[in-house]
């Protein structure tokens, strides 16, 4: 006879365990304690197995008997119930020790074998330790998107946009990995895509006045402070590249005889070769600061170590204390001062963004302008150097 909630509850404790019968192996075992546990007897390969559905009333007859059924169905295919909830349990407890932290730190480990640029690194690392601390013990899987949204929130209620930005990229990266690794289901970083406030763009002060600029290199020849500096920072101009790729500039990566810097992928922003043809002042430069000791691979080294980076400031604080404020110039904005007094000399405007590194949107023309522009870069190179120390000498 099927049971009802009324019998169930009404069940009396006993000195022993027994069983009230709900039908195709289902029952209730009432314990001396009180406790009604539902059990499901069943046969698999022809041996008697019992299976444990939970605690009444924490999971109903209703419950119960729909636990039963799905068995019976599993079994009609061929499976075992019992295996199955232990597999589920399995799976479960797996989920459960899947932090977002855990899977951080592979995403990290991946980034690290990519080779990915030190300052790229550094920022991911930050992003993960410090920013998105607070989702480092949660299951990834029950991670939502109104949790990041408020992680993000914060970030940007601080001012800094452009830094929650980026947070959620990376932490959208951390789920893309989650997923391809089957620990979670989605990414809840694509709901709020645009829940977050745009970024104030704010290009960085450079000198575009070619008198200004004539005044700056004449500040920058009278500085005294250590040569290594003052000719890395008139490189960096001449050479229309970045602080970092200055910084980080080896001997390997020079061919002095055909006077070119190739500068490697891991350092440049788009990620791919990049050669720069030296003018006959930039290349100077080089030999000026050359070392021919072995183990110093640096050409423009830090004032403490030859074997280590100029300190990432240190372009910054060099022009600072020349005088000028960061309203005025900073040593990335060297780059927008060349592209627009070129531009506005009259050079081809293609030659100057190849020079720059910018990548061409257009695959065709960014094949086309790699492959055929080099000559005029050459030219381009060597009349820019050749403007600076125009500009230096000219006072009126």
């Amino acid at each position: 006879m099927a049971l009802t909630d009324l019998k169930i509850r009404k069940a009396k404790t006993e000195a022993k365990p027994y069983k009230l019968s709900d039908g195709g192996g289902l029952f209730v075992l009432v314990k001396p304690n009180g406790s009604k546990l539902w059990q499901q007897k069943y046969r698999y390969v022809g041996k008697e197995r019992l299976l444990s559905h939970g605690q009444y009333p924490d999971v109903t007859l209703a419950q119960a008997r729909q636990k039963r059924d799905e068995a019976r169905s599993l079994l009609a295919e061929g499976g075992d119930p019992a295996v199955q909830k232990r597999i589920e349990q399995i799976e479960a407890e797996t989920q459960a020790r899947t932090t977002f932290l855990l899977v951080a730190e592979e995403y990290l480990q991946q980034a690290y074998d990519r080779e990915l640029a030190d300052a790229t690194m550094r920022k991911k690392i930050w992003h993960i330790h410090t920013l998105a601390e607070p989702l480092h013990h949660r299951p990834i899987n029950d991670i939502s998107a109104a949790e990041i949204l408020h992680l993000l929130k914060k970030v940007e209620h601080s001012g800094r946009r452009e830094t929650a930005k980026k947070l959620r990229g990376t932490i959208s990266a951390v789920f893309r990995l989650a997923i391809v690794t089957l620990r979670a289901e989605n990414d809840p970083t694509l709901a709020i895509k645009g829940a977050l406030l745009p970024v104030k763009v704010t290009n960085r002060a450079a000198i575009t006045d070619e008198k200004v600029f004539g005044q700056f290199l004449r500040d920058l020849e009278a500085y005294s402070s250590a040569g290594v500096i003052k000719d890395a920072l008139l490189f960096q101009i001449l050479t229309m590249t970045r602080p970092g790729e200055v910084r980080g500039a080896k001997q390997q990566e020079f061919d002095l005889e055909k006077a070119t810097w190739t500068i490697p992928a891991e350092r440049m922003k788009m990620r791919r070769d990049h050669v720069v043809p030296l003018s006959d002042q930039a290349l100077e430069l080089v030999k000026r600061n050359w070392i021919d000791v072995a183990g110093v691979e640096l050409v423009f080294p830090s004032l403490n170590s030859n074997r280590k980076w100029l300190s990432e400031n240190a372009f910054n604080s060099a022009i600072r204390r020349m005088g000028y404020t960061k309203e005025e110039v900073t040593a990335h904005g060297f780059r927008a001062t060349a592209s627009t007094i070129l531009n506005n000399t009259g050079f081809d405007t293609d030659v100057i963004e190849a020079a720059l590194a910018h990548q061409d949107k257009n695959a065709v023309r960014r094949a086309y302008n790699r492959a055929t522009y080099w000559e005029k870069r050459v030219k381009l190179m060597q009349a820019w150097a050749d403007q600076t120390d125009r500009f230096r000498q000219k006072k009126s």
